[in-house]
């Protein structure tokens, strides 16, 4: 019954206008970003709003571009909580072999618990022997979870932020390309003699 969904390539996209290639800035990219990646999200999205006029294209570059900052924003909200992982073995380890040690053997039980824990992250053979023994200690997977976000909350914080006001911004957009095309519309049948504002309106 369903067909097959679309390549980027198989959708009928528009081509924007020569005049407005130069508005479209290169996009800044950060290390270990695709280019490949942006251009075909970019041009999913133009194949979507299928922009007309030139103030919609200008809208659909922005939505295009606000769509990469939310994805952008999501896979390093990711990769922040891969490394307070690391930190939340490390707070845990700390519970299990410092705590109740004798002040002068501190300074090397930490030290050991450093780098046990960037042997928990380089290392799987040993990551898998240092789960067992935490969990062993009660430190399961939903424990050590909830320990990574008592570690990254502020800056998690931030990344909410950044994803709210993005995500705001590109509904904004949407919505004044909703509203661009509804007054095109409008003019286009007063023009014509069809109806009056008021009689479109209601």
């Amino acid at each position: 019954m369903n067909g097959p969904v679309p390549t980027a390539q198989q959708l009928t996209i528009p081509a924007m206008p020569v005049e407005l290639e130069v508005l479209a800035s290169p996009p800044l990219l950060l290390p270990g970003e695709s280019l490949e990646h942006y251009h075909a999200l970019r041009q999913a999205i133009f194949a979507d709003l299928a922009p007309r006029l030139a103030i919609e294209w200008l809208l659909a570059i922005d939505v295009a571009e606000l769509s990469w900052e939310i994805q952008r924003y999501r896979l390093l909200r990711h990769k922040l909580l891969e490394t307070y992982r690391q930190k939340a073995i490390e707070a845990a380890l700390r519970r299990i072999d410092v705590i109740g040690i004798a002040p002068e053997f501190e300074h090397e039980a930490e030290f050991h618990t450093l780098q046990n824990a960037l042997s928990w992250r380089s290392d799987p053979i040993a990551a898998t022997e240092i789960d067992a023994r935490l969990a062993g200690h009660g430190f399961d997977a939903h424990a050590i979870n909830m320990e990574v976000y008592v570690q990254a909350r502020e800056i998690l914080v931030l990344f909410e932020s950044l994803l709210n006001a993005a995500q705001t911004k590109r509904m904004l957009l949407l919505r004044e390309i909703k509203n661009q095309r509804w007054m095109g519309a409008t003019r286009s049948r007063i023009a014509h003699g069809a109806q009056t504002p008021n009689e479109i309106r209601s």
